[in-house]
């Protein structure tokens, strides 16, 4: 089953084959280079199935994958009103808004009926949301997107910007893909970053960005986004690598750290620049460490922040 909008890949793809790309990762993770706006781009890798992850060897009561206790995230009826921060102080994003999309919701899994409803991704129809997947100790995924999101938040507001979530533990399930896209877009929104961790196989190791391919169909156009969110997506990448020291995934994205894709609502949907980001795979052990441990999780919402601070100061 799948696992959330970005479901754990197996081995497969052909590489990203621009070199421009991985030499931009590194010039950035290395030595911060920032440089003009779009100049970067990757190869859009072809479509081809996932494959699920196996479910964490755990007592949680959710369907799919391991969840963290209610008492965590208390239920409330559901709202779609965005969270936004008080109004930024003075700073170098001042004027400039950032939508954050923390992937999934601790208590989805309380809710399979209402999160298993299809909604329109321009490409056809996919489930609402779903549980996210989790390390095999128990750590949800859902609850690794709200902590790096919460300082993300942070250190973003703290240069200027006004903030929006798409959600905060203020609704029980969701929101839906297609409104998490909406969120952004009524926002008009300079960026917007969905947080993610990924569960793959044991020795799948590394982050990855995920960039929209060209869709047009349904509800779909990505025709002005796909050229500003490579820029943001490659920006992020380098500076993740700069400030973690995790190195690009070893499984997806020709160790470039990027990969884009045509079947995320999310994307297909946004008429904003919008990338996603799966900081790890929650399923092997090394990045499981990482994911759990608190300071890595600051320097995971730091890189995210410079690689946005770079993307819209240009």
């Amino acid at each position: 089953m799948r696992h959330d909008e970005s479901p754990p890949p197996t081995p497969r793809r052909r590489p990203l084959r621009h070199v421009a790309t991985a030499a931009a990762l590194l010039c950035l993770g290395l030595a911060g280079c920032g440089g003009g706006g779009g100049g970067t781009a990757a190869a859009q890798a072809g479509p081809s199935g996932r494959a699920a992850a196996t479910p964490p060897a755990t007592s949680s009561p959710a369907p799919t994958k391991a969840a963290p206790s209610p008492s965590k995230s208390p239920s409330k009826p559901a709202s779609k009103a965005p969270s936004k921060t008080p109004p930024a102080p003075d700073g170098p994003l001042s004027g400039r808004t950032v939508v954050i999309d923390p992937g999934h919701n601790p208590t989805n899994y309380l809710h399979t009926a209402e999160i298993n409803r299809r909604v329109d991704i321009g490409t056809g129809r996919k489930e609402c949301d779903t549980t996210g997947t989790a390390t095999n100790g128990g750590y949800a995924e859902a609850e690794f997107t709200l902590d790096v999101a919460h300082r993300l938040r942070t250190l973003l507001r703290d240069q200027g910007a006004t903030v929006i979530l798409t959600y905060d533990r203020d609704r029980a399930f969701g929101p839906c893909v297609d409104e998490r896209a909406r969120i952004g877009n009524e926002a008009h929104a300079d960026a917007v970053v969905s947080i993610h961790a990924d569960g793959s196989a044991v020795g799948n190791r590394g982050f990855h960005v995920i960039l929209p391919g060209s869709v047009r169909g349904g509800g779909a156009d990505t025709s002005k986004i796909v050229e500003p969110s490579r820029d943001l997506g490659t920006r992020i990448a380098g500076l993740f690598v700069r400030s973690t020291g995790s190195s690009p995934s070893n499984y997806i994205g020709g160790k470039t750290g990027l990969d884009v894709r045509e079947d995320l609502g999310g994307l297909n949907l946004s008429t904003v620049p919008k990338v996603f980001i799966e900081c790890g795979n929650m399923r092997d052990p090394k990045d499981a460490a990482l994911l759990t441990d608190p300071g890595w999780r600051q320097k995971a919402a730091q890189g995210i922040a410079d690689g946005i601070s770079s993307y819209l100061k240009g």
